[in-house]
């Protein structure tokens, strides 16, 4: 089902911007831990893409993309964010936007053993403080529970289809 992020339900906690509604409790690593272990980056450099369509096709998480399309699918967003545990990318997600009103949260991955960590909510996190104002949009399958915590709401009506061939193939 389709979830979507109202902007008017984005708070702030202190200096720090959340994206959490108003007197929800955040959830996640604590940040002190996080830091520590992983590091969150909006870069793409350095990133093995052929080890990342790897590791995405090991955890179910392939959608036939090339390690070359995976690299241009991230280029091409208006805003990335990669976790990082040396030089291993155990996380991803981007966001398209027009930089106006309208935003779509794509390609959220953790790798199967480091998920339950916050990695993901960082990510979306680190991506929803790039685009205030913006009602943000996802489609997930999986982890309606990991959106719903950190704001979305279920919206009912979701369309989409597919122009020719699925990756023109």
């Amino acid at each position: 089902a389709p979830m979507v992020l109202h902007p008017q339900e984005c708070g702030r906690v202190g200096r720090r911007r959340t994206f959490f509604p108003q007197g929800h409790p955040t959830r996640g690593a604590p940040e002190a831990y996080f830091r520590r272990v992983f590091a969150l980056r909006n870069d793409l450099a350095g990133i093995d893409w052929a080890a990342v369509k790897a590791d995405l096709r090991r955890d179910g998480f392939d959608n036939g993309r090339t390690p070359d399309e995976l690299y241009r699918s991230f280029a091409a967003s208006a805003h990335t964010s990669v976790a990082w545990i040396g030089d291993r990318v155990v996380g991803t997600a981007r966001l398209l936007a027009d930089g106006i009103c309208n935003a779509y949260l794509v390609d959220v991955w953790t790798a199967v053993g480091y998920r339950r960590r916050g990695i993901a909510s960082a990510m979306v996190t680190d991506l929803l403080g790039r685009v205030p104002g913006h009602h943000v949009a996802l489609f997930t399958e999986h982890a309606e529970a990991l959106y719903r915590g950190l704001g979305f709401e279920v919206e009912e009506v979701g369309m989409s289809m597919v122009v020719g061939r699925w990756l023109n193939r």
